[in-house]
């Protein structure tokens, strides 16, 4: 087994060892703190439930992360070809990061409803801004030495930015989306815990309602797998093909 695979089994088995540690030293009651076998009872006992909100989550996280990348992208490829349009939008996109998520959230479940939408829409908002913020400051920083070069084959403006400027920004693109990658879940989880009726957000609601803190804790860990599963398949596959990430 090679070692980058390893090293997160490593860790993950010291991690659940003070898991246990702290349950049997603490000695806390199980509506405050469950042992590991008490979730896991319930991923086992409820994985027909937890599949289902697991599922809802995942198609929200999903849809936010390709329409946030290519609103994204678009807003980048905007801001970096019209000087004018940079100056207008830049203020705006800064302003909206400035607007709590949490105050956000409500407004979002009163024009969209309960449904998936307003959940979609607030994993959108969530990524956006770095997805943005990291291909924009790409295409502005693209090495003046490459653009020289082009400029003798004379090159329209799109064909520059198409043929030289995207592709030097691919690297910090690549840091954007990570970034991205790694804050969707919130967004939905979020919107789900501002009103919703499915997803893993109203399940952990539902549970602490009720005090099945266990049930809360299977839905937590199933969420840090759902971000860690996402950000290493997304690394892997910008390593993979895109130089120098």
């Amino acid at each position: 087994m090679k070692l980058s695979l390893l090293k997160p089994l490593f860790i993950g088995i010291i991690l659940l060892c003070l898991w246990l540690l702290i349950g049997v030293f603490g000695d806390f009651p199980h509506y405050i703190f469950p042992s590991p076998q008490a979730v896991w009872l319930q991923l086992t006992s409820h994985s027909e439930l937890l599949w289902q909100h697991t599922l809802i989550t995942l198609i929200e996280i999903g849809l936010g992360l390709l329409l946030g990348f290519l609103f994204g992208l678009s807003s980048a490829l905007l801001l970096s070809f019209s000087p004018k349009t940079s100056s207008l939008l830049l203020p705006i996109l800064v302003i909206s990061q400035a607007i709590p998520v949490f105050a956000i959230a409500p407004i979002l479940v009163l024009w969209l409803g309960y449904g998936m939408p307003s959940k979609i829409v607030m994993a959108i908002l969530i990524i956006y801004f770095p997805v943005t913020a990291a291909c924009y400051d790409g295409l502005r920083n693209t090495p003046q030495a490459w653009i020289d070069l082009a400029k003798t084959f004379k090159p329209s403006p799109w064909r520059l930015l198409l043929k030289v400027r995207l592709p030097a920004a691919l690297p910090a693109f690549a840091s954007g989306f990570r970034i991205a990658v790694s804050v969707a879940p919130i967004g939905a989880v979020i919107g789900e815990w501002v009103g919703s009726s499915e997803g893993l957000g109203y399940l952990m609601i539902h549970a602490n309602a009720r005090m099945q803190v266990d049930l809360m804790f299977a839905a937590l860990l199933i969420l840090v797998a759902i971000s860690l599963c996402l950000y290493f398949s997304i690394d892997w596959l910008l390593r993979r093909f895109i130089w120098h990430v």
